[in-house]
């Protein structure tokens, strides 16, 4: 992706990023155009080529960069390794719920748009994803090889997690009747739970090794 140095090239990439941001949350890829998107930076439509080569260029790099930086993020949160897997569990809810709290467009386009991604896009990406999965998988099978955790399933668990986890952004309105720090609590010990709870059932589930 070219890009324009100097203060002022940094400045118009990132209203770019911040109005593609808003417009696509608000309206959807598809329904957004470079002609718009110019609108609301304050530019030509042809100054945005300048920073993205293609509309599809721009939500490539909007997904990937939220997803790196949501790595980066976490290994600079990471608990020691030696610390037991229902702490390490517990800083993965909490550091999950405020990173995602606070970024409620990047979230909404990192699992909505994931359609309108090319191929290779769609592979970069998730393979980005899967990165991200996989530490909640880790922590998942150290638990239960320890005895710590009662799971049928690590795979099917972790996406019920990081599907309920990442769901807050979905209804959470600051100003509401529970605070951030009140959902990170309720969220953090359903998470707990959920991975301590030995599920029962006359159905019998198949035992599956974590993919």
């Amino acid at each position: 992706m070219a890009r324009t140095t100097g203060s002022n090239g940094e400045e118009t990439e990132a209203r770019i990023r911040s109005c593609a941001l808003s417009l696509i949350a608000d309206h959807g890829f598809e329904a957004m155009s470079m002609r718009r998107l110019a609108a609301a930076v304050g530019v030509q439509s042809a100054a945005l080529y300048r920073y993205f080569p293609t509309k599809q260029a721009l939500l490539a790099e909007l997904m990937t960069s939220h997803m790196k930086q949501l790595l980066a993020a976490w290994t600079a949160a990471t608990p020691d390794n030696s610390a037991a897997p229902l702490a390490r569990l517990d800083a993965f809810a909490r550091f999950h719920i405020r990173y995602h709290l606070a970024r409620p467009h990047e979230v909404f386009i990192a699992y909505m748009e994931l359609r309108s991604l090319s191929p290779a896009h769609y592979l970069a990406v998730g393979t980005l994803r899967s990165t991200y999965e996989d530490v909640l998988k880790e922590i998942l099978i150290d638990g239960s090889q320890r005895g710590d955790f009662q799971l049928d399933d690590i795979h099917v668990t972790a996406m019920a997690m990081l599907a309920m986890l990442t769901g807050v952004t979905t209804w959470y309105q600051p100003g509401g009747r529970l605070s951030a720090a009140e959902v990170e609590a309720h969220y953090t010990a359903l998470v707990c739970r959920m991975a301590m709870t030995d599920f029962t059932d006359t159905t019998e589930l198949p035992q599956q090794a974590a993919r």
